[in-house]
């Protein structure tokens, strides 16, 4: 059972950056890409980043281009998203994702399994 366990989310001011990491469990973690989405209130989950199990490629929504970097230590078991230049609307829950599927960069909808979340607010 794949298990994923996020961590450092937190209020910040505009402008302001925080590291959130994420923890796996349960499965060859290097075998597998990673992704982060995010749900702000009332609003559905959205995708933020992916990054394939090398780490050689990453996918990022436009909203966070030039903002946030995700990356990877296999050693660790973990993967990290960096987000930089943060503004009010990036607001939200924060969820680490891992697919069903081995495929390098996998489809929004392949991904199945899911952390318990953090909270990152922006204040203005």
């Amino acid at each position: 059972q794949v298990q994923l366990v996020e961590s450092g989310g937190g209020l910040v001011q505009a402008g302001g950056s925080l590291r959130l990491s994420c923890s796996a469990s349960g499965r060859s973690f290097s075998t597998y890409a990673m992704g982060w989405f995010r749900q702000a209130p009332g609003k559905g989950r959205e995708f933020v980043a992916a990054i394939s199990w090398s780490g050689i490629r990453t996918s990022y929504a436009d909203s966070v281009k030039g903002r946030f970097t995700i990356s990877r230590d296999n050693a660790k078991n973990t993967v990290y998203l960096q987000l930089n230049s943060l503004k009010p609307e990036d607001t939200a829950v924060y969820y680490c994702a891992a697919p069903i599927t081995v495929a390098t960069m996998p489809q929004e909808d392949q991904y199945r399994y899911w952390g318990q979340g953090t909270q990152v607010t922006v204040s203005s």
